[in-house]
């Protein structure tokens, strides 16, 4: 029964892996062969792959976008991190009960669909002079209830001691956070890295609504563009899509450990 019971696990597991990665494969083998090839269905490699790269750099300012994304993933993770961390530290080190409501209301905002405040931050940006630039794509989700939350649920499981003989040692309280609370939490940062990175890179809706001109578009609009046109070439399409797939898939890899890690809130 046992027995019987693993190779059903393992079967099941065996069909959804396939299931997943059918896509990828599928987007591999359409980056080498033509539009019409793909439409045809066929389910093999192909020869257009150069060709296919050729006819995507010189339709869209590849490299411009692929430097936009970048900008925006790298800055908006960094400053997500600092800042949830610091206010899920806050909240949970320094815990009392104004800050728990203070906490409750802040979490109430996840409440809030984005599209019901992009009209005002689109007057509020306009406003301060900011749209069309990385910093109007950064500001709105530098810091979200959940990564705070998260940071806060992942701080619960840290050694308060470590504070405590950092304090005797004479740390001051932003020594104290740099020197042994990050360290110690690097699985939850790797964790909140990973989602946050690939928030910022794939984000679409309000990259599309702050950048206005051709030069500052990112990945998934550049993306967006080649597949709404008249008539879409979906060899160079799947080319894109393999190059914006990239980061992300190479950041999950480089970081899968930690990431498990911080997922489960185990601290080291």
């Amino acid at each position: 029964m046992k027995k019987l019971t693993t190779m059903v696990v393992h079967l099941f597991l065996i069909v959804a892996s396939v299931i997943s990665l059918f896509p990828f494969v599928w987007m591999l083998m359409g980056m080498t062969n033509s539009s019409s090839e793909i439409l045809k269905g066929k389910f093999s490699f192909g020869s257009m792959l150069m060709e296919n790269i050729h006819k995507l750099l010189d339709m869209t300012s590849l490299g411009a976008a692929f430097w936009n994304s970048a900008i925006i993933a790298i800055i908006g993770t960094v400053g997500t991190l600092l800042l949830s961390s610091m206010a899920g530290y806050g909240f949970e080190i320094y815990h009392s009960k104004s800050k728990s409501r203070l906490f409750g209301l802040l979490m109430l905002s996840m409440m809030m669909p984005f599209a019901a405040v992009m009209i005002p931050l689109f007057r509020m940006f306009s406003g301060m002079g900011l749209l069309n630039t990385p910093t109007a794509v950064i500001l709105p989700t530098i810091t979200t209830a959940f990564m705070i939350f998260f940071f806060l649920q992942n701080t619960k499981s840290f050694p308060r001691e470590l504070l405590q003989a950092g304090r005797v040692d004479g740390l001051s309280e932003w020594r104290l956070f740099t020197r042994i609370y990050m360290p110690t939490m690097k699985p939850t940062y790797a964790a909140a890295a990973i989602i946050t990175f690939m928030n910022y890179w794939n984000s679409f809706l309000w990259p599309l609504i702050a950048l206005q001109t051709q030069d500052k578009k990112t990945l998934p609009l550049v993306v967006s563009s080649l597949a709404s046109s008249y008539n879409p070439d979906y060899g160079i399409i799947m080319v894109a899509i393999v190059i914006t797939t990239l980061p992300s898939v190479l950041i999950f890899f480089l970081l899968q450990k930690q990431f498990v890690q911080g997922m489960l809130g185990s601290v080291k």
